[in-house]
Protein backbone atom coordinates (compact mmCIF):
# COMPACT_ATOMS: atom_id res chain seq x y z
CA UNK A 1 0.00 0.00 0.00
CA UNK A 2 1.38 3.54 -0.74
CA UNK A 3 0.05 7.15 -0.43
CA UNK A 4 1.28 9.35 -3.01
CA UNK A 5 2.38 13.02 -1.90
CA UNK A 6 0.69 14.65 -5.11
CA UNK A 7 2.90 17.76 -6.25
CA UNK A 8 6.01 16.50 -3.92
CA UNK A 9 7.62 13.66 -5.55
CA UNK A 10 6.91 11.33 -2.51
CA UNK A 11 5.31 8.26 -1.77
CA UNK A 12 4.76 7.25 1.58
CA UNK A 13 4.15 3.31 2.83
CA UNK A 14 0.44 3.18 4.01
CA UNK A 15 -1.88 4.97 5.01
CA UNK A 16 -2.64 2.61 8.04
CA UNK A 17 -5.12 3.20 10.36
CA UNK A 18 -3.88 1.49 13.62
CA UNK A 19 0.18 1.63 14.37
CA UNK A 20 0.84 -2.07 14.59
CA UNK A 21 1.98 -2.05 10.41
CA UNK A 22 4.12 0.66 11.67
CA UNK A 23 7.54 -0.53 11.57
CA UNK A 24 10.07 1.43 14.78
CA UNK A 25 12.85 2.53 12.56
CA UNK A 26 14.22 6.35 11.47
CA UNK A 27 11.37 8.53 9.07
CA UNK A 28 8.91 11.10 7.96
CA UNK A 29 5.47 10.52 9.07
CA UNK A 30 2.11 12.10 7.61
CA UNK A 31 -0.78 11.89 9.14
CA UNK A 32 -3.96 12.25 7.24
CA UNK A 33 -7.26 12.64 7.56
CA UNK A 34 -10.64 11.08 5.45
CA UNK A 35 -14.10 11.07 6.43
CA UNK A 36 -15.07 8.62 3.76
CA UNK A 37 -13.06 5.47 2.13
CA UNK A 38 -13.48 7.30 -1.57
CA UNK A 39 -12.14 10.95 -0.40
CA UNK A 40 -8.92 12.20 -0.79
CA UNK A 41 -6.61 12.61 2.46
CA UNK A 42 -5.97 15.55 3.72
CA UNK A 43 -2.27 16.21 5.55
CA UNK A 44 -2.99 17.31 8.96
CA UNK A 45 0.45 16.54 10.38
CA UNK A 46 3.89 15.83 9.30
CA UNK A 47 6.65 14.63 11.33
CA UNK A 48 10.18 13.00 11.96
CA UNK A 49 11.32 10.53 14.38
CA UNK A 50 14.16 7.91 14.95
CA UNK A 51 11.07 5.70 15.92
CA UNK A 52 8.13 6.47 14.31
CA UNK A 53 5.69 3.92 15.86
CA UNK A 54 6.52 4.63 18.57
CA UNK A 55 6.56 8.74 17.85
CA UNK A 56 3.11 8.43 16.61
CA UNK A 57 1.48 6.36 19.29
CA UNK A 58 2.88 8.37 22.06
CA UNK A 59 2.56 11.91 20.08
CA UNK A 60 1.88 15.04 22.04
CA UNK A 61 -0.04 16.84 18.97
CA UNK A 62 -2.90 13.68 18.90
CA UNK A 63 -5.05 16.01 20.49
CA UNK A 64 -5.11 18.28 17.62
CA UNK A 65 -5.31 15.90 15.22
CA UNK A 66 -8.62 14.51 16.77
CA UNK A 67 -10.02 17.98 16.56
CA UNK A 68 -10.15 18.29 13.12
CA UNK A 69 -12.82 17.07 12.20
CA UNK A 70 -12.21 13.80 10.21
CA UNK A 71 -14.38 10.78 10.64
CA UNK A 72 -10.76 8.47 10.25
CA UNK A 73 -7.40 9.35 10.74
CA UNK A 74 -4.45 7.71 8.79
CA UNK A 75 -0.54 7.13 9.38
CA UNK A 76 1.79 7.32 6.36
CA UNK A 77 5.58 7.08 6.71
CA UNK A 78 8.69 7.60 4.16
CA UNK A 79 11.35 5.71 6.05
CA UNK A 80 14.77 6.81 5.65
CA UNK A 81 18.00 8.30 7.56
CA UNK A 82 18.10 10.97 10.19
CA UNK A 83 19.66 13.65 7.52
CA UNK A 84 17.35 12.27 5.27
CA UNK A 85 14.34 13.17 7.05
CA UNK A 86 15.23 16.42 8.58
CA UNK A 87 15.01 17.33 4.85
CA UNK A 88 11.97 15.37 3.45
CA UNK A 89 10.01 16.78 6.85
CA UNK A 90 10.80 20.39 6.10
CA UNK A 91 10.08 19.97 2.39
CA UNK A 92 6.73 18.63 3.17
CA UNK A 93 5.70 20.88 6.02
CA UNK A 94 6.69 23.62 3.52
CA UNK A 95 4.14 22.49 0.08
CA UNK A 96 1.25 20.93 2.83
CA UNK A 97 1.57 23.65 5.73
CA UNK A 98 -0.29 20.99 7.96
CA UNK A 99 -2.88 22.76 10.94
CA UNK A 100 -1.34 20.69 13.41
CA UNK A 101 2.26 20.99 14.46
CA UNK A 102 2.82 24.31 13.70
CA UNK A 103 6.48 25.47 14.53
Amino acid sequence: MALTLNGTGYEAEGPYTSTSNLKEQSGVYIITGTNNPADPHTVIDVGEAGNVKDRISNHDRSDCWNRQSFKNLHASVIYCTERERMAIESQLRNFFKPACGIR
